[in-house]
């Protein structure tokens, strides 16, 4: 309740007040959702294009990671600060690649501010077996076919680390949000799967235009 009385109550609102209005378009407060995701990733394509080219410039580095894990193999502690030197001097940060999820987290939390408070989303359905946007999927067919995409998405714009246990925190965070998400409103995986679908989509398409115009 608090974070929703303060910086997130406002956009709460918004957020309601936009599915309210797609509602009024759609007639169903699912294709309201996809809608607003599809918008927002309209507004994110800046930064994903950002993220992108992070993407490239550690794939770029990962010869020059092997070397050093080699090179500084019995130094732990030189080999870290060795690549963190290495990164600064590229101009890139490892944690790069999650300004994009980093961005999406204030809507996240306002759509399930608005799924749990908006009278008119309890017992709205979407299409098939989900009859109820505000609760779990009984079926689990939602959340794992987000986890489907997310691992998509995690294995197409995985940056390329040297570092097998980086790789395997990549592949592992699809596994976690998805078990994570078995309990959460319909809704609420809805957006996060429209959004990997879209994120998926967007690292196929954008990096041939990307090449064109660099």
């Amino acid at each position: 309740n608090m974070l929703y009385g303060g910086m997130l109550g406002p956009l709460k609102r918004l957020v309601r007040q936009a599915l309210t209005g797609l509602y009024r378009v759609t007639g169903n407060y699912g294709f309201a959702i996809i809608l607003l995701t599809i918008a927002f990733q309209i507004l994110l394509i800046p930064f994903t294009i950002k993220n992108l080219r992070f993407s490239k410039k550690m794939k770029d580095l990962a010869p020059k990671i092997q070397q050093l894990q080699q090179k500084y193999k019995s130094d732990p502690k030189k080999m870290n600060a060795e690549t963190m030197q290495l990164y600064k001097t590229q101009g890139t940060n490892p944690l790069g690649g999650c300004l994009v999820m980093m961005l999406q987290m204030p809507i996240f939390f306002a759509l399930y501010g608005a799924l749990m408070d908006s009278y008119e989303l309890h017992g709205a359905p979407f299409i098939f077996w989900i009859k109820n946007l505000a609760t779990y999927d009984p079926t689990y067919i939602l959340p794992l076919l987000m986890g489907g995409a997310m691992f998509l998405q995690t294995k197409r714009t995985q940056t390329g680390a040297a570092d097998p246990s980086q790789k395997m925190l990549l592949y592992i965070m699809p596994a976690m949000f998805t078990f994570m998400f078995l309990r959460f409103p319909s809704g609420l995986v809805l957006y996060w799967l429209t959004s990997n679908i879209i994120s998926l989509g967007l690292t196929i398409i954008l990096p041939k235009w990307l090449d064109k115009v660099s």
